[in-house]
């Protein structure tokens, strides 16, 4: 049982060091063992169910949906060009971006592998200026380019075992399950802390890419944090570090941020 246990170990580390992938810009070594077309396909899936759900009101045509897809577009056509010139572009191969409005009350935003974009009503009022939803696009948008959900779905599998896993394609229930899509329709399951900071820090960087001060960040952060009131923080901000921690080190990543900004 023990010889078993060990090869079992050997086994799955081996997998682990043949499947590390490398996060642009950070330098992170993350688990990837699943492929991004199967993440994509049942991302691309789990979007279209969301939107078609009666719970779930796309706004279109407006002056506020045409502002989401404006500066969508913005951020993710010069984070692809970025990745393109700098030897990242299976980051975002296959992607076909899509960036949708929700009316909601709920202060809210998420990116799906793929490149699939919700941005909820609830959290305009923060955002403000097209910095600041820039600020919530880029952090959103740089989850899916980290490919954090394949980390996600990576570290069940290590914890498994690999097991029952273990080459079978992923199926919309197992993705469902995972990502926390379904019985609460567009509700991402958290990210971890270190994949949430990481977020901020390459948000940062891919908002100046596109053309947005990243200076703006932390008047939107601030905004975003005094939303809470001494109240259990909205949805965007269940997993992330304290204020003052979070608000710290975004002010750290500035200068690399900088770097990229040209402004418009």
């Amino acid at each position: 049982m023990i010889k078993k246990f060990k090869k079992t170990s050997l086994i799955v580390f081996t997998m682990f060091l043949a499947a590390c992938s490398t996060v642009p810009l950070t330098g992170r070594r993350q688990a990837n063992l699943v492929s991004d077309a199967e993440m994509q396909q049942m991302a691309a899936q789990s979007y279209r169910e969301f939107l078609s759900a009666p719970s779930t009101k796309v706004v279109n045509n407006s002056a506020q949906s045409r502002k989401v897809k404006e500066v969508g577009s913005n951020i993710a056509s010069a984070v692809t060009k970025y990745l393109k010139d700098n030897g990242y572009a299976d980051q975002t191969a296959g992607y076909q971006w899509e960036f949708n409005l929700i009316e909601s009350k709920e202060v809210n935003a998420w990116c799906m592998p793929g490149g699939k974009v919700a941005v909820y009503t609830g959290i305009l009022p923060i955002t403000q200026t097209d910095a600041g939803l820039a600020t919530v696009m880029a952090h959103e948008i740089a989850h899916a380019v980290a490919k954090h959900s394949n980390e996600r779905y990576s570290q069940a599998m290590i914890a498994q075992g690999v097991g029952s896993l273990l080459g079978a394609a992923i199926n919309s229930q197992t993705f469902n399950q995972l990502f926390g899509i379904g019985a609460q329709a567009g509700v991402l399951l958290p990210n971890s802390r270190k994949q949430e900071s990481e977020a901020d820090r390459l948000g940062l960087t891919f908002m100046a890419m596109a053309g947005y001060n990243p200076q703006s960040a932390l008047d939107f952060w601030t905004r975003m944090a005094a939303q809470a009131n001494g109240q259990a923080p909205p949805e965007f901000l269940s997993t992330h570090p304290s204020d003052a921690t979070r608000i710290s080190d975004i002010k750290k990543y500035l200068p690399e941020a900088r770097k990229y900004y040209v402004g418009k």
